[in-house]
């Protein structure tokens, strides 16, 4: 595909739509810190961030709210934070890396692969428990405060995929993007994410965007095959 025209999101408008279509179960601030709950969701809603100057003395209070679970995700501005929690023996976990494209870059999906729908039939919900996207991250899914869909694809009257996408101002997000193993490589995650691009488009969003682990490298060609590109990314250290 050719190279988006479109003006795609900034990282730092990506970040708000994520935080706006995936939402923790609780959020507030301790000093420079930005604080989550995520009540067993994932990393994504469970990190703290920086939002400002910080000292050591910081750091220790933001372990001091976390007792047990220290998490904090790093974005590409965040080195000198990044470099103290490495002196304090935390680990990288899960590098991630964004992609986006416009939405008007994919092509239609085949008819009736795959329908929108809100709440989750349960059809979705037992799919995705089969796949780990467990009642945890399904009650991320239900709090979102967004406009939002799951898309279930389907294939001979079965399940194969399923997705939730979530809606912040013009930025759709897709999140759970999950497939059945034996319909992989098969095209039902292409017809997933051009489903979700045309639903998002008919509610007024012009981009596409999505966070995938820099280690899936199978995801991360389709992706790019799509003709998605990379917009940041982020990573967490924990003790």
């Amino acid at each position: 595909m050719n190279p988006p025209t479109t003006l795609l999101p900034t990282p730092q408008e990506i970040a708000a739509a994520m935080e706006a279509t995936w939402t923790p179960a609780a959020l507030w601030r301790l000093g420079p810190w930005l604080l989550r709950d995520g009540a067993g969701g994932g990393n994504r809603v469970s990190a703290a961030t920086v939002e400002g100057p910080f000292t050591p003395d910081d750091i220790a209070l933001a372990e001091a709210a976390m007792p047990g679970r220290a998490l904090f995700m790093l974005r590409p501005a965040d080195t000198m934070l990044d470099a103290a929690l490495a002196a304090r023996g935390y680990n990288v976990m899960d590098p991630v890396v964004t992609y986006v494209a416009p939405v008007s870059q994919f092509a239609a999906p085949p008819r009736m692969t795959s329908f929108p729908h809100w709440p989750p039939l349960q059809i979705a919900t037992d799919l995705w428990a089969e796949l780990g996207i467990d009642t945890a991250r399904l009650a991320v899914m239900h709090r979102a405060p967004c406009p939002k869909t799951v898309l279930l694809a389907r294939s001979h009257d079965r399940p194969v995929g399923a997705a939730f996408v979530g809606l912040h101002g013009p930025i759709a997000m897709l999140h759970a993007l999950a497939i059945a193993p034996a319909h992989r490589r098969q095209g039902s995650a292409q017809n997933l994410l051009a489903a979700a691009a045309h639903w998002s488009a008919a509610q007024g969003a012009d981009s596409l965007t999505l966070v995938v682990t820099e280690a899936n490298h199978p995801a991360r060609a389709l992706y790019e095959r799509m003709g998605m590109v990379q917009c940041g990314g982020y990573h967490y250290r924990k003790p």
